[in-house]
């Protein structure tokens, strides 16, 4: 049997460390099975016990004392060290940050690169976003929205791939009733465009009509105290619940029990990137709950309006409060769009994503002139650089 192609995944972030990001790395390492993978990542908490027990062979850069810009240049200068001795024949870039040692492994070793973009990053950092995108033989956007703000970079990247991010398919997505109508939001309390204080006012408009209803806040952050001032200067402390940061399984039991999910993230202005795509829309649905969601940004492709939710004006409390009080109202609509919303999940399962960015991995290293002519490294399942 003839060995499988080599490829190394270079990124910040990768779990056991939350968030998005973190998971696709994840997800992508382990499900790619066309390939021998070898991931280089940052050290974190956890991270020994977590490689301990995952598929994914793994080099840890441990630099968590570093401040932010030397850690991600120890991470390119371990990246380049570990593919000197791995060899890879592509690689894949979960952040712009990696940039630097994708150029210089395309130099060095003939590796095609292919970046990925999310947003934030873009109007973040667009100069070096606009490097990453013109150095990579391919890049991947998440969305259309982010796209556009690859686009407004002015780079010219050869070829651009809309690849979504994925979901986990629950094995068992039965729902858990609550007594009250439940309304739930996920996400982060430190960005405002996330819609958090036009929900306040939404639940406001909501209760005159559901008087029962209750809003559950899921996510931690330094907007807290505000929110919670302010639900409690509304006289709306009897009908909102903030949990801060809870496990995933506590996380997953409240989209079993809510009625639908809420989050009218909009834009946030110029210079600043949303919501590239808003996976918790897709993680909602694969419990099959009708989502209320901005009409802007990556929602746009996350949610089908009116068949897997209801797209509004997310700076609009009233039109987010209708859409709300609609889908507690009118239990047909709700079961029809949480039955269509499952569905539609399933075609973003992280297998099935992997299974696109592998075949673009393919398509990269079978357009490269180099392939075939480099000699074979060895490595281990977990290493840890020297910080």
């Amino acid at each position: 049997m003839a060995p499988r192609p080599r490829l190394l995944i270079i990124t910040p972030d990768f779990p056991p460390a939350p968030g998005g990001i973190q998971v696709m790395a994840h997800r992508l390492a382990v499900g790619m099975s066309s390939f021998e993978t070898m991931t280089v990542a940052l050290d974190c908490e956890g991270a020994a016990a977590f490689d301990r027990g995952s598929e994914a062979p793994v080099i840890r850069v441990g630099a968590g004392h570093l401040p932010r810009a030397a850690r991600n240049g120890l991470l390119n200068l371990v990246a380049l060290r570990s593919a000197l001795s791995f060899r890879p024949e592509v690689t894949l870039h979960l952040h712009i940050v990696s940039s630097p040692a994708a150029t210089l492994l395309r130099r060095a070793l003939g590796a095609p690169s292919v970046q990925y973009f999310h947003a934030k990053e873009i109007t973040a950092r667009p100069r070096l976003a606009a490097f990453a995108a013109e150095r990579a033989d391919a890049v991947i956007a998440v969305s259309a929205y982010c796209a556009e703000l690859i686009a407004a970079t002015g780079a010219a990247p050869a070829r651009v791939r809309l690849i979504s991010p994925g979901v986990d398919i629950p094995g068992d997505p039965a729902p858990e009733r609550q007594e009250r109508p439940t309304i739930v939001t996920i996400a982060r309390l430190e960005d405002r465009y996330k819609g958090h204080d036009v929900m306040l006012s939404a639940l406001a408009l909501v209760r005159e009509r559901v008087p029962d209803a209750q809003w559950v806040v899921v996510g931690e952050g330094s907007l807290r105290a505000e929110l919670e001032q302010r639900t409690c200067a509304q006289g709306l402390s009897d009908s909102v619940r903030f949990l801060g940061a809870v496990p995933d399984g506590e996380r997953d039991r409240w989209l079993r029990r809510a009625d639908l999910l809420a989050m009218p993230s909009r834009l946030p202005g110029a210079g600043r990137a949303g919501d590239a795509f808003g996976i918790v829309f897709l993680e909602a649905a694969a419990y099959g709950k009708p989502v209320v969601a901005g009409n802007v940004g990556g929602a746009l492709d996350s949610v089908s309006d009116g068949e897997s939710g209801l797209l509004v004006d997310p700076c609009d409390p009233r039109a987010v409060a209708d859409a709300i009080v609609r889908l507690l109202s009118d239990r047909e609509l709700a079961g029809r769009l949480g039955r269509a919303g499952a569905a539609r999940a399933r075609e973003f399962a992280w297998p099935v994503v992997a299974e696109r960015v592998e075949e673009l991995l393919l398509e990269e290293r079978a357009r490269s002139p180099a392939r075939g002519s480099r000699g074979r490294g060895r490595h281990g399942r977990s290493r840890r650089a020297p910080a």
